[in-house]
């Protein structure tokens, strides 16, 4: 299992990124896909997660309406695409999956939101 993040960066309060996990290893269409995040000092927290047809999304309070989960499983490629950005946004955000009993991650895309 490989998942590789791209897309992060630094961008002011209220600006937008989108985030990319290229998967592959395993039958990506089948899985569902999870975007967590971790701020310095806190716990890893689920910001996202998506069925495996795309269908169904679902949020942490703290995003919604801001953040959009979306995967193409032709390319075997999810995104989160973040608008409306909040400096408490800021953190390292990490593609997830579960395969086999196994939690699965990428390597992690920095995100920094200035005010």
């Amino acid at each position: 299992v490989q998942l590789v993040e791209s897309g992060g960066g630094l961008v002011q309060s209220g600006g937008s990124l989108r985030l990319s996990c290229a998967a592959s290893g395993f039958t990506f269409s089948r899985s569902v896909m999870r975007w967590y995040r971790q701020a310095p000092g806190k716990e890893r927290e689920l910001v996202a997660d998506i069925t495996s047809a795309g269908a169904t999304a679902t949020y942490v309070d703290s995003v919604l309406g801001r953040f959009t989960m979306s995967r193409d499983n032709a390319k075997t490629t999810v995104y989160l695409q973040m608008n409306s950005l909040k400096p408490e946004d800021t953190a390292v955000y990490y593609c997830n999956t579960r395969r086999w009993g196994n939690d699965y991650w990428g390597q992690g895309t920095q995100v920094t939101v200035s005010s």
